[in-house]
Order: C-alpha cells, then sequence, then structure tokens
C-alpha cells in the first residue's frame, strides 16, 4: 500500500484596486459641465474684451475691390472707467452698464436677464432641459448639449500626439499633462504630484484617513468607489466580465483581463534572474523573493517566516486545528483545498496517474511515486499532512491515525508540548536552546 504526499494548494492572489479611469471620467464629466455652464454666464456678462485703446481707423491694406478693410484687432469702443476697449458699442454698453438682476438667496448680481433666470436654477433646483433619449435633465441648454455626446459618440477633441480622442475638453486638456508631464496638484504633506484632480482627490484620504463608501452589511469602508463597488459583489455574487473564449466569468475587469492570457499565452513578465516568464507582474514579484531571500510573512506562534501570505495562513491552521473545508459527500472536513480535492477523488474513482512498469493506477503523483521507489528498491512512503518520510508501511498508517485523531506525533523532550509536524517541533526546541 501506498501514501499520499500531497501538493501544495494553489495560491490565490489577493487583488488590489486601483483607482478607475471611468470613475475619474465621470468626476470631469460633472466638473465639465459646471465649467461649460460658469463660461456660459461669464459670456452673457461680459463680452470679448479686447486691451487696446486705439480708436477707429482704417487700415492700409485694401480689399481686392481696392476698397479699405479694416483691421480684425482694431478695439473701437473704450470704457473711461476700466480702460477696456470692444470692438462694438453694443458689447461697450452691456460692460458699462450696471447689473440689476439680483440674487436675494444669494445676493450674486447679473447684467443681462438670461444670466439671472439661468442662475435661479440653481436655488430653484428647475431643469427645464430633458434628454429624449434616457431622460436626464438640465438646467442649461449647453449642459444637454454636452450631454447628448453621451448618445451620439461624438468625440470632437483628438489628441495629436497619440490620437486619441475625448468627448469633453477638460478630458482633452488632462490628457495632454500626460505628454507634457505637467502635474499641478500637488500634495502639500508628502510632496507626491498628479496630473488628475480625481487622483489627487482619492491620494489625499490616505492623509485624511477619510473613507466615504461604506458596506452596509458588513461595515467594511474604502477610499474609492471603484473598490467598493467591486466589494459589494462579494455580497451579491455579481460577475459581470465574462470571457468570450471559455465564458468565465469574473467580479472585476482587470481580473478578465490577467485570465485572457491564459487563451493569449501573454506572459510578458520577466524575471532578470533566470528568465522564467509570467503573465501577472504580482506573480513576478512573489517569484523575485525566491532570489532576494525575503519573506515578509511571519507566523506569530512559532515564528515561521513565509513568501506569501496564503501560505502562512495555511500554515497557521496547523496551530489553531482550523479545518474550512467540507467534504460535500460525507461531511469530512479538511485543512487545505488541495487535501479535499485529493479526498474527493475516493468518491468519484479518479485515478489519473498510471505506472508505466506494471499499469497500476493512483489518485495522486505522490502515490505514483512511492510506488516507482519500490519499483527501484527505495521504499520511503511520506505522509501527505506533515512531509514526514516513513519507510514501513505499518508505521505511516500508525502516524496518519494519529494526526486524523487529533494527537500530535512530534513531542517535545523538554517540556512534552506536542506538535503536528517536525519542522514545528524543531522551531519549538530553539526556545529551550536560547
Amino acid at each position: 500500500m501506498a501514501f499520499i504526499k500531497v501538493e501544495s494548494e494553489d495560491l490565490k492572489i489577493e487583488e488590489t484596486f486601483t483607482v478607475k479611469q471611468e470613475d475619474l471620467q465621470e468626476q470631469t464629466d460633472l466638473m465639465v459641465l459646471k465649467e461649460e455652464a460658469h463660461e456660459q454666464n461669464e459670456m452673457e456678462e461680459k463680452p470679448q474684451e479686447i486691451t487696446t485703446d486705439e480708436k477707429p481707423t482704417l487700415t492700409k491694406k485694401t480689399s481686392s475691390r481696392g476698397r479699405p478693410r479694416k483691421s480684425k484687432s482694431a478695439c473701437n469702443f473704450g470704457s473711461k472707467q476700466s480702460r477696456k476697449s470692444f470692438s462694438q458699442k453694443s458689447n461697450l454698453d452691456v460692460h458699462t452698464r450696471e447689473k440689476p438682476y439680483t440674487c436675494e438667496q444669494c445676493g450674486k448680481s447679473f447684467g443681462h436677464i438670461q444670466g439671472f433666470e439661468n442662475h435661479m436654477r440653481i436655488h430653484t433646483g428647475e431643469k427645464p432641459f430633458s434628454c429624449k433619449q434616457c431622460g436626464k435633465s438640465f438646467t442649461q441648454k449647453a449642459n444637454l448639449d454636452v450631454h447628448m455626446r453621451v448618445h451620439t459618440k461624438e468625440r470632437p477633441y483628438t489628441c495629436e500626439q497619440c490620437g486619441k480622442s475625448f468627448t469633453y475638453k477638460q478630458g482633452f486638456t488632462t490628457h495632454m499633462r500626460i505628454h507634457t508631464g505637467e502635474r499641478p496638484y500637488t500634495c502639500q504633506q508628502c510632496k507626491k504630484s498628479f496630473y488628475h484632480p480625481g487622483n489627487f482627490a482619492v491620494h489625499m484620504r490616505i492623509h485624511t484617513g477619510e473613507r466615504p463608501y461604506t458596506c452596509q452589511q458588513c461595515g467594511k469602508s474604502f477610499y474609492q468607489s471603484g473598490n467598493f463597488a467591486a466589494h459589494m459583489r462579494i455580497h451579491t455574487g455579481e460577475r459581470p466580465y465574462s470571457c468570450i473564449q471559455c465564458g468565465k466569468s469574473f467580479k472585476q475587469n482587470c481580473t478578465l483581463e490577467v485570465h485572457m492570457r491564459t487563451h493569449t499565452g501573454d506572459r510578458s513578465f520577466i524575471c532578470t534572474h533566470c528568465g522564467k516568464h509570467f503573465s501577472q507582474k504580482h506573480d513576478l514579484n512573489i517569484h523575485m523573493r525566491i532570489h532576494t531571500g525575503e519573506k515578509p510573512h511571519t507566523c506569530t506562534q512559532c515564528g515561521k517566516r513565509f513568501t506569501q501570505k496564503t501560505i502562512r495562513d495555511n500554515h497557521m491552521r496547523i496551530h489553531t486545528g482550523e479545518k474550512p473545508y467540507r467534504c460535500t459527500e460525507c461531511g469530512k472536513t479538511f485543512p487545505h483545498k488541495s487535501t479535499l480535492k485529493h479526498h474527493m477523488k475516493t468518491h468519484t474513482g479518479e485515478k489519473p496517474f498510471t505506472c508505466a512498469q506494471c499499469g497500476k493506477r493512483f489518485t495522486t503523483k505522490a502515490s505514483l511515486k512511492n510506488l516507482m521507489d519500490n519499483h527501484t528498491g527505495t521504499i520511503v512512503l511520506t505522509c501527505d499532512q506533515c512531509e514526514k518520510s516513513l519507510t514501513r508501511k505499518d508505521s505511516i498508517r500508525k502516524h496518519i491515525r494519529k494526526i486524523n485523531s487529533g494527537e500530535d506525533p512530534f513531542r517535545c523532550s523538554e517540556c512534552g508540548k506536542g506538535f503536528k509536524s517536525k519542522r514545528s517541533l524543531n522551531t519549538h526546541l530553539k526556545l529551550h536552546i536560547g
């Protein structure tokens, strides 16, 4: 009879959330609507100003018919009070006119009735301009016109350097900072700079500790709306991102993008030490710890260190006795997913590993290896739970029974404390030696 050495459980990579560009674009859209509304009001209150004090004159240039032609930059009408000049008398009249329309709620004054009426909608909440396609309403027609680009897919602002197009001017202006390197938003506490106001606002929450997005079901709070939305899918079970090739669904788009590399074979992250390729940067970072020797995750009970958090958590079950994986057939529980996976083969009868010499089939690769050792004359049986190696079948049977019954097969000769693995015992013995 051969026994099994269970392969370590596949590690689940912890996903981290970043600021979603879609969320930032939505914030930008709101800013654009406000800015364009403000610009419209400014245009109604004061016409375009040109800063010269020249009197009306004719230029020496003539048209094709020989008639004198006025210069386009000529400013014919000047204000004595403000020393500003205008190309038309009507513009000068508006500039010098008093502002008879005053808002009684906030005290702001307007020189034109249209500007006053537009402003009052802020207080009354009136939104007379509605989108015929989605029903969304706006206070000003200019804002409705901008909104319609959502339906028409119009992108009038195009970057000449990379060809990317934008629906709103503000989004285009922000994008151009990628090429110019401009980062006008600087954190005064850590001096980190940002090119997008949305990124800057989210960054400041790191210093203020503000977490405005709170889950009503579990109480967990988040800095960013994108992280909050992704978290809520844990409760709802929603998986809106599906692979078009195999149909597998995911909670986040970034997870889908990583999954698609299994179909495309893209492994663009390369280890500079050994040349091994990875499909994710996170996997490469963990792999690099093999070369650097870094083990950032420590067991609080025995002090053992691990390269990954998931491996440390699995190890902790040796101390806690936790067995979170339950067999749906017989109800037996296991500390590791891989152990449960092996156990399920006893119900399904699956035996995918076949000995090339005698044709005997096994449920695990470790069992096949034990048989191959028998063929070669090396009789070494390995415990699948603590990786202890034994040379007799009866010894390993007894050893496994002790583990399954909850006994600790490895005991300290100094204090009598029991341990489930030899490595844990060796770590413990260092306390007596020290």
